[in-house]
């Protein structure tokens, strides 16, 4: 007797669209290919637009096949979905030699070429790390490939809402080109978010220069500006007042030794940059520079401080002390302060009591880091005055360097002070302390 009765579907066909492009998003590129193949519904959920909004295409400097083939793919499917991308990143990852520079430079004129004219929705770009200062990069490439990305950022201004272009290191002339291409249409810029940190080649006076201030004047929104402290000045700041102290809200600002940081930047830009701009929080990232004199005069007082990162990158100065820095500078920002950073090599003095001290005047304190010869002591005395409210650190991540190669002992008196505190840390805290041997 034959069966007549249909076969019996398996559950996946009736699987609600929604989930079954959820399935498909955490698909890499091949194997979405091998499940579009499987019948016209999984067909039709390959090319469902919330699958393709954002995309990563890495360049490998020396690709093995695996990379090469997801390279290429990569970008097969970003042009095949070029009309719903909404966000790009562009990754170089080891460039090694001028092949490989003016491999990415063809490559990127056909890519942006392409979504020039199949694509109206891109929000948002990033093109980390290009280095373009560097000599793997021919002169004709590199002025090809700044002029092609010039045209595309033309072409997609009145849309594009972030663009990331660290450590792209250009000339000031070639900075200010690529950035006044998004204001080319109307002379003026929308965009939100601008992250130009190390943007610039290294040692340019971008604080003096009227083209870069010119430039900025077309930015009319900005929410997020990251850039290099040897672009402040007063005019800058009074440029960001006039222009867009309805929408600032961050401004992340690195500050290198290699980069020309002594001008004198007046604390009244500050303060009516401040007043027009209630939201502003200000984040500092200082690499290398440590004196105090230094600091002093880019610190000032009337600056809305949120964050303060400072790292010597291991390197230590017999003549540099830091206690200065801890008793008299940053106790002016208490009151706002909410994250501090401190990587040391203080192998010449103990700084455990002047640290404790400004936590404790920090009353927004939230986030605290630090790397530093500290005794083990210290991290009992902060979390017993954490325990009794003195502070509301909610984070803390500390390295302690010792000079000892065998640091069993140090270990012990930590796993003591855990336990006294556990209940705290375990509840409260998001906490994370070790010893390091400095030798």
């Amino acid at each position: 007797m034959e069966d007549d009765s249909e076969p019996e579907q398996s559950s996946w066909a009736h699987l609600p669209d929604v989930c079954l492009r959820r399935v498909f998003h955490w698909l890499d590129d091949r194997d979405r290919s091998q499940a579009a193949l499987v019948c016209k519904k999984w067909n039709w959920a390959m090319h469902s637009g919330s699958l393709w909004r954002s995309r990563t295409i890495t360049f490998y400097g020396r690709p093995s096949r695996k990379q090469t083939l997801e390279l290429q793919n990569a970008l097969w499917y970003v042009k095949k979905f070029a009309k719903y991308l909404e966000h790009l990143e562009i990754k170089l990852s080891n460039p090694y030699n001028t092949a490989f520079t003016q491999k990415v430079q063809v490559t990127m004129r056909d890519l942006l070429s392409h979504l020039s004219k199949c694509n109206s929705r891109l929000v948002s770009l990033s093109m980390k790390y290009l280095e373009l200062d560097r000599l793997i990069w021919k002169n004709v490439v590199r002025a090809q490939f700044i002029k092609n990305l010039a045209t595309f950022l033309k072409r997609m201004s009145k849309r594009l809402d972030y663009l990331n272009l660290k450590g792209a290191r250009v000339t000031l002339e070639e900075g200010c080109e690529l950035l006044n291409s998004l204001s080319c249409l109307t002379n003026q810029s929308f965009i939100s978010e601008i992250n130009i940190e190390d943007f610039f080649s290294r040692h340019l006076l971008v604080y003096s220069s009227t083209l870069f201030h010119q430039t900025m004047s077309k930015f009319h929104s900005l929410v997020t500006l990251t850039f290099n402290y040897n672009c402040i000045s007063d005019e800058l700041l009074d440029i960001l007042r006039e222009h867009s102290a309805h929408s600032l809200c961050t401004l992340n600002i690195k500050c290198h030794n290699h980069d020309p940081h002594g001008q004198v930047v007046w604390g009244m830009s500050w303060a009516n940059l401040a007043k027009s701009a209630p939201k502003l929080n200000v984040n500092f990232f200082f690499e290398r520079v440590m004196k105090h004199d230094h600091l002093a005069r880019i610190l000032l007082v009337e600056i809305p401080v949120r964050s303060i990162s400072l790292r010597s990158c291991y390197f230590s100065d017999p003549d540099w002390t830091m206690k200065p820095t801890l008793t008299n500078l940053l106790p002016a920002y208490g009151h706002v302060l909410q994250e501090l950073t401190l990587e040391l090599n203080n192998d010449h003095e103990l700084l455990d009591d002047e640290l404790l001290q400004l936590i404790l005047s920090c009353k927004r304190l939230l986030f605290l880091k630090v790397w530093a010869f500290l005794n083990v002591t210290f991290m009992e005395r902060l979390l017993q005055n954490r325990a009794e409210r003195k502070c509301i650190l909610t984070t803390i991540k500390v390295r302690i360097y010792t000079a000892r190669q065998d640091t069993s002992e140090e270990d012990r008196l930590l796993c003591d002070i855990y336990r006294k505190f556990r209940y705290l840390i375990d509840s409260e805290l998001n906490y994370f302390v070790i010893t390091y041997p400095m030798v």
